[in-house]
């Protein structure tokens, strides 16, 4: 089926899109096991095995506020919560199962917690929902080399009374319920599609008619079908963006007809989904710095995934990096958030992003002399540091007339004078430039000349 579904309001994208920067957290009883979100089907655990982490399931009260505020300090500005994996628990009170956090030790639905502490920061509300379900009796496992008992005599799709369109059923209700049941809901991320169980094996044109009515703001991701947003015409169910897992691509994203598509870079804090005892390959703040940098210069957002312990608790080293995350954007957001890409090829020494007027310069590896802006000659009008907003030197080739090895409609800039010297990064991770566009060619030269006589003044060490 190809026919269009009603589409979110344009501001709903807009916003998303300006907002680059989300938080997503996976989070369940496999954080009780603490050895990854596919435990249960990586060590073929039944339905006894897995009962122990659900008798163990209590989050310390608080944890959502802890998560929220954190998640408004790194900067982030929308948060999405796992409601159920490929396990089948849920974090909600749904009426459909008895395998939910209201029933574990918990006695708490957390879908509630997380959703007030996540608006009472002011981020958007994002909620996750796997399509798959290694729980539910009618979600077949013969066949399928992902379901925990996919060599076991009692796997459920050996029993005659599994019924697929009964589980279709069950998680349109669980849908419905994540859409009725806690107001407005921003965005809702799926997982996963395989083999042939997509599009319409899932009844996905129906539900999304369903969710639309019910929060027509929301916007759905691409994983009802696979890249179902690149195939044209463009199926029903394709949603509003695409997502790239544990990859940021080369280039934006574009569909078989060449047009851009929306897309959101998604990959974990270390090399986990969810909390794991023994993971600590923690990434740095000048990594996740970049990455976000990354996806924006090419019209994406990013989307980074972090993981509670079993008690909900936040790790002490994750706290760290998405402060230090938190403090650069406060310096440096602009060239961020509202920010995309710029029309210029990746300079050497790091990347740009822009906004109407404004093109900044992130540069990531010291350069020796005179930084080059290639192709600008005319078109800059002033410099700043964006973090500070101090001063940021223009100036022309070093030697003019004897070396001019560059393009002739080149600039440079730098961050003190001499202008051919070489200066430390202010900030090693990734220090801004804001360069004020100007297509006043005459004003631009002007400011390049006096930079350059008062770089050779200092040079010379004679009077100006």
């Amino acid at each position: 089926m190809t026919a269009a579904l009603p589409s979110p309001p344009a501001e709903s994208l807009a916003r998303w899109r300006h907002d680059r920067l989300g938080l997503s957290l996976h989070f369940g009883l496999y954080s009780v096991a603490a050895r990854g979100e596919w435990v249960r089907s990586a060590e073929q655990l039944t339905d006894a095995d897995y009962q122990t982490y659900f008798d163990r399931f209590a989050p310390d009260p608080g944890w959502a506020v802890a998560w929220a505020r954190l998640a408004k300090a790194s900067g982030a500005r929308y948060a999405v919560l796992t409601t159920k994996h490929h396990d089948g628990f849920c974090l909600f009170d749904s009426a459909l199962t008895d395998f939910k956090s209201t029933n574990t030790p918990a006695r708490r639905d957390l879908v509630r917690e997380w959703v007030e502490a996540v608006r009472a920061e002011g981020l958007a509300v994002g909620l996750y929902y796997s399509l798959v379900d290694w729980h539910h009796p009618d979600c077949p496992a013969t066949g399928d080399r992902q379901h925990p008992l996919r060599r076991h005599p009692d796997s459920p799709a050996r029993d005659a009374r599994a019924d697929w369109s009964r589980y279709v059923a069950y998680l349109h209700g669980q849908l419905i319920e994540l859409c009725t049941n806690y107001g407005r809901i921003d965005s809702l991320v799926v997982d996963f599609s395989y083999w042939h169980y997509v599009g319409e094996k899932w009844g996905a044109t129906e539900i999304q008619q369903k969710l639309r009515r019910l929060q027509p703001h929301l916007l759905l991701n691409d994983r009802w079908g696979n890249e179902a947003r690149k195939r044209i015409p463009r199926p029903s169910y394709a949603g509003d963006y695409e997502q790239t897992e544990q990859n940021i691509p080369r280039e934006g994203l574009r569909d078989d007809a060449g047009q851009p598509m929306p897309w959101e870079g998604w990959f974990t804090l270390t090399n986990s989904w969810c909390y794991s005892a023994t993971d600590t390959a923690w990434k740095s703040s000048a990594t996740l710095v970049r990455a976000l940098v990354n996806c924006v210069s090419k019209d994406g957002n990013l989307l980074l995934n972090v993981s509670p312990d079993a008690r909900g608790r936040v790790p002490a080293e994750a706290r760290r990096v998405l402060l230090e995350l938190g403090e650069w954007l406060a310096l440096n957001g602009d060239s961020i958030f509202g920010a995309g890409p710029a029309p210029y090829a990746k300079p050497e020494w790091g990347r740009f992003t822009a906004r109407p007027g404004v093109l900044y310069a992130h540069v990531t590896e010291p350069v020796v002399g005179n930084i080059s802006l290639p192709g600008l000659r005319g078109r800059v009008k002033n410099a700043r540091l964006l973090a500070h907003n101090s001063a940021v030197h223009l100036a022309d080739f070093w030697n003019p007339g004897v070396q001019t090895f560059d393009a002739p409609d080149d600039i440079f800039f730098n961050f003190a004078t001499p202008t051919a010297g070489t200066y430390p990064l202010a900030d090693e991770r990734d220090t801004v430039v804001a360069f004020e566009l100007n297509d006043d060619e005459a004003t631009a030269l002007e400011r390049i000349r006096l930079d350059n006589a008062l770089s050779r003044q200092i040079a010379l060490r004679q009077p100006f």
